[in-house]
């Protein structure tokens, strides 16, 4: 059987398969993969086929990265509205697959201005979504519509009324989602696993807090309005959201690729550091918590926010929030920045210690060592796990379990209801934050009990053609 007929083959079986019935789509996720005993492990026609929506700092220095080191999958496209990053993107890639000894790529990366027209591609069965924050709801929705798993980065979204829609799609639509909370995984950072095994384990004792650090942005950014560069349709950009002058500032670098964007500081796309850095360490709270599922019963916050220039997210903050069983969650920039879980029987703090993801992570030590896992007593961190014991899921890299989850049809580490949940407590924080005032929050209808002002939080006007509401076939 020639490689062309391989091709067509595998693609007629996943036509099939995809065929299948609706129940048993929303319950299990279809392999996009054909079994290794039909066309043998290592054929090109047996490789997850991947496209990368958004090439930026984060596609480049961490998702794509670990992606092309394994052989099982293969980045073959690209996608971002800015032709620079677009041309960067294929250039980065098909220097991964560079071949030592004849000097040219295995790979001819196909580019699109417009990512849609990669998730029509028939040639993709997977996407990773590397993009702002407030275009990762939308993509997301329509990937699982195509038909193609998913791996995004955090949040999942702006509001929790785009965040449901999407997880909604996601589960009916059984792709295999999985979210970039990868302190969750065992590399590079173990001591979040451990650290929440123990305290599934009553190895503290009775749970009573978790105290998280989290730090929170200047002030600052050129609001002047300037020409739109010819490389960027800043329309679609700009997305469901008002549409407003162009400024550097308000976007991303022409020269530099690697450095942190300006619309990470912008409450139009996001929500700052509650959201940022708040969906990875509030996602290990919840999961020592035992809350993955559900979220706060109350909160309860206050902010700094600028006044003056472009970037107007929370700077200095301060949130509690109750959760079930009494637990009360502290969350602030005054705090070390992790996470630590106190209970009656003593404390475990983790985080990231001196391992970054990028240059610009505030977890990075910028001189000498952070402690990244320690504990009211050593012997709490020495304790064996034993074989009547909760044994967490454990997953050896983020990307590396999307990619394990879609050959073999399992369930990723950070699926998608987990996902939205960790990622509304965070919005939910933000909230009381912007208020000022003690909220109550019904979690199984995922709302603000008698407040109309903080209901109005739930969702965004979305600014045609673009957002959620508008998405086909949800």
């Amino acid at each position: 059987m020639d490689s062309e007929n391989i091709h067509v083959n595998r693609r007629s079986f996943l036509k099939q398969a995809a065929a299948g019935s609706a129940t048993a789509l929303a319950t299990i996720a279809f392999p996009t993969i054909v079994p290794a005993s039909v066309f043998g492990k290592n054929a090109p026609s047996n490789r997850i086929h991947i496209g990368q929506i958004g090439f930026g700092r984060i596609a480049m220095t961490h998702d794509l990265p670990e992606i092309v080191k394994h052989g099982f999958a293969q980045v073959v496209a690209v996608a971002d509205l800015d032709a620079k990053r677009l041309a960067q993107g294929k250039t980065w890639i098909e220097k991964q697959y560079v071949n030592k000894e004849t000097g040219k790529s295995s790979v001819d990366v196909k580019t699109f201005s417009n990512y849609r027209d990669l998730l029509n591609s028939k040639d993709i069965d997977a996407v990773i979504i590397s993009t702002p924050d407030h275009w990762h709801a939308q993509p997301a929705m329509e990937a699982a519509i195509a038909g193609k798993h998913v791996y995004m980065q955090k949040p999942t979204s702006l509001t929790i009324q785009e965040g449901r829609m999407m997880a909604d799609v996601v589960k009916k639509r059984g792709i295999v989602f999985q979210l970039g909370s990868q302190q969750r995984s065992m590399s590079p950072w173990p001591q979040f696993h451990r650290t929440c095994e123990l305290v599934r384990n009553g190895r503290i004792g009775t749970l009573k807090k978790v105290i998280i650090g989290l730090p929170g942005d200047p002030a600052g950014g050129n609001p002047s309005p300037m020409p739109v560069p010819e490389n960027l349709n800043y329309d679609m950009w700009l997305g469901s959201t008002p549409n407003v002058p162009y400024t550097l500032d308000r976007v991303h670098s022409q020269t530099d690729i690697g450095s942190r964007p300006g619309w990470l500081r912008c409450e139009q796309f996001g929500a700052g550091m509650i959201t940022g850095w708040g969906s990875h360490h509030i996602d290990i709270a919840h999961w020592g918590m035992d809350t993955e599922l559900t979220g706060p019963l109350e909160a309860e916050g206050r902010a700094s926010f600028p006044t003056s220039g472009l970037w107007n997210v929370h700077g200095d903050f301060e949130v509690e929030m109750l959760y079930p069983n009494n637990v009360v969650m502290q969350i602030s920039g005054a705090n070390p920045n992790g996470v630590r879980f106190e209970g009656t029987e003593g404390w475990i703090f983790t985080s990231r210690g001196n391992v970054g993801v990028t240059a610009s992570d505030p977890g990075a030590a910028k001189g000498g060592e952070n402690k990244a896992f320690y504990a009211s007593d050593s012997k709490i961190l020495q304790s064996v796990i034993g074989p009547k014991d909760i044994k967490l899921y454990e997953s050896p890299e983020q990307h590396l379990n999307w990619l394990e989850c879609i050959r073999d049809s399992k369930k990723t580490i950070s699926p998608v209801e987990v996902a939205h949940r960790s990622g509304s407590a965070c919005l939910i924080a933000h909230t009381a934050m912007k208020l000022g005032r003690k909220l109550r929050w019904d979690a199984k209808k995922e709302q603000f009990l008698n407040d109309k002002e903080a209901n109005a939080t739930l969702s965004r006007p979305q600014r045609f053609p673009y957002g959620t509401q508008y998405v086909k076939g949800a």
